[in-house]
């Protein structure tokens, strides 16, 4: 039965109840040690550079034993790439990794899961929607509940919601997940934030049987993890939208039918 408290709260799966836990009074990086941060990105020159500083930044204050930054470029057409060799000549930490063309996020995604090194892997879009320091709360979720998997969600708790999606986007985020869910079995509120924090082991199962290239790759790295009976935890997380999506209403729409062919895919 589900748990209504004025904390956050989070979903379990598999087939758990809503259980409620409080975010942490002081910071709690200083026990996560090993860290790779996965950033997918495609034609993001213009917004790599902040979110390469804010993430540098956490990094460094956070005093890891090993730390490491993977940006994943998707054949970007614009500067991507070069922007993230410049940072890489001041920071050691920072890897450009280079897709074989534009395959899609999906394999950037996977891409940089099975590169990263770091014990825990965290990937998040390169707009930072959700603030890196949100982390903490899916850390705290994984010590809690011994989960391998914890990911970021907007709707569980959507007074976290900083900045909304444009009305539409919202509807059909609603609209997909309720196939998602039918379609799969799967409990969880918002497979589709860019905001997943996995254990290196799980993300090395998960990801190496990851089928899907474009955006429905979230769902079916979900349904694989429950199939793997990996631990996993919705977490409600700060979020604000930010305006300059690489989805594409056709990309939309594909997603819909790619979530059958995940069905069949792993039964």
């Amino acid at each position: 039965m589900a748990v209504q408290q004025t904390e956050d709260v989070l979903t379990c799966c598999p087939g758990s109840p809503l259980l409620a836990f409080a975010p942490p009074r002081r910071s709690i990086v200083n026990v996560l040690d090993s860290l790779s941060v996965v950033i997918p990105a495609y034609n993001e020159e213009r917004r790599l550079p902040q979110t390469l500083r804010q993430v540098l930044n956490w990094l460094e204050e956070g005093n890891f034993f090993f730390c490491e930054v993977l940006v994943v470029d998707d054949g970007s057409r614009d500067e991507t790439a070069r922007v993230v060799e410049e940072f890489a000549k001041e920071s050691s930490c920072v890897r450009l990794l280079r897709n074989p063309g534009n395959r899609g996020k999906g394999y950037s995604v996977q891409h940089g899961m099975l590169e990263a090194k770091g014990e825990w892997i965290l990937y998040t879009d390169a707009d930072l929607s959700a603030p890196i320091e949100e982390i903490e709360k899916l850390w705290l979720a994984v010590r809690e509940h011994g989960a391998a998997i914890a990911f970021g969600s907007r709707v569980v708790d959507g007074s976290l919601v900083e900045v909304h999606q444009p009305a539409l986007r919202e509807l059909s985020g609603r609209l997909f997940n309720r196939v998602m869910r039918w379609v799969t079995g799967l409990p969880f509120r918002d497979t589709q934030c860019g905001f997943k924090l996995y254990q290196a082991d799980a993300a090395r199962r998960v990801f190496s049987r990851q089928k899907q290239e474009g955006f429905s790759f979230d769902v079916e790295d979900l349904l694989i993890a429950r199939n793997l009976g990996a631990r996993t935890v919705e977490v409600p997380v700060r979020w604000a939208n930010v305006e300059g999506t690489k989805v594409r209403l056709s990309q939309g729409m594909k997603a819909f039918w790619d979530l059958v062919k995940i069905r069949m895919d792993h039964r």
